[in-house]
């Protein structure tokens, strides 16, 4: 049976993520208030995870601007997956909560989708200052969303900027949790012979983490997900093993592109962020190595 040809333009679901974090979702918010894609072709879905602050603060928030479904299950990919189920658009666009899309995301996403099954954008990272950037923001500029290497090399889009059509998302299912649910679905995507392309035109911004703290906390997290997807089956300890020993290694090959980056301006802020570089992989060794001794 052939699926219905898409409209000229298409409908398009916007599905945005919240957890606690009323300041980025207004400003997220703001930003798909000035897309180019025409205004009555999309709607929004915020699709809350149960805030402390309560339905009625997300509501005041969202303004008439949305719509807002709330989600009991804790986690990014079950509140994706409600958002998803309370929408009704041909496209599905995921952005998260803290982003800030540029004006032609939209747009742009659905030129770039015909040529693949589903896609991701680009993420450009936001410092707080630009005249003072802190060591962490440094390195965040190098390293943190290289959507285009994730999807062109590791072969998968973060969920922060994926759009695809609903007929793959049916297909393909839910977001899953336990594991780095954005890496299982585009894995889970591409079993089922679908087609991931990088949308390079298809903008949105993403703050840097700030500060030491806040950097181990992302990584604490992906570590955890990652062992979940990477140790599974023979021999997945043993190249988790191995990969944890050459974090080291690798530092020294990634003072390269710090030192070549054009993201980042001075010899200061190339130092700041090969400090934090060695200092994050070795304790991304430590904390693999601990994950792998408790079996988690």
């Amino acid at each position: 049976m052939s699926m219905p040809a898409p409209s000229v333009t298409p409908t398009v679901s916007v599905i945005i993520p919240h957890y606690r974090d009323l300041k980025g979702l207004a400003i997220c918010l703001r930003s798909l208030e000035s897309q180019t894609y025409p205004r009555d072709r999309f709607e929004v879905v915020v699709a809350d995870n149960a805030s402390p602050e309560g339905p009625d603060a997300v509501a005041a928030v969202i303004a008439g601007r949305g719509q807002l479904v709330v989600v009991a299950e804790k986690g990014a990919g079950p509140a994706r997956n409600g958002g998803v189920a309370a929408s009704s658009g041909e496209i599905l666009a995921f952005i998260d909560s803290d982003c800030v899309a540029e004006p032609a995301w939209l747009e742009e996403a659905v030129k770039a989708l015909p040529a693949f099954d589903f896609i991701g954008g680009r993420v450009k990272v936001l410092v707080e200052d630009p005249e003072r950037i802190t060591p962490v923001e440094a390195f965040e500029r190098v390293f943190a969303f290289d959507f285009k290497t994730y999807i062109e090399k590791k072969r998968f889009t973060g969920a922060g900027n994926l759009i695809c059509s609903r007929r793959v998302f049916d297909a393909v299912g839910g977001f899953r949790t336990g594991v780095s649910e954005d890496v299982e679905w585009s894995r889970r995507a591409q079993a089922r012979g679908f087609r991931l392309g990088y949308a390079p035109r298809a903008v949105v911004g993403h703050p840097a983490r700030r500060s030491w703290s806040e950097l181990l906390a992302k990584w604490r997290r992906i570590n955890l997900e990652t062992f979940g997807l990477s140790a599974r089956g023979p021999g997945g300890r043993l190249r988790w093993l191995l990969k944890a020993l050459l974090m080291p290694a690798s530092a020294v090959v990634h003072t390269l592109k710090v030192a070549r980056s054009p993201e980042l301006s001075t010899a200061r802020e190339r130092w700041a962020a090969i400090g934090v570089l060695f200092r994050l992989r070795f304790w991304r060794l430590a904390d693999s190595l601990r994950l792998l001794a408790a079996g988690a």
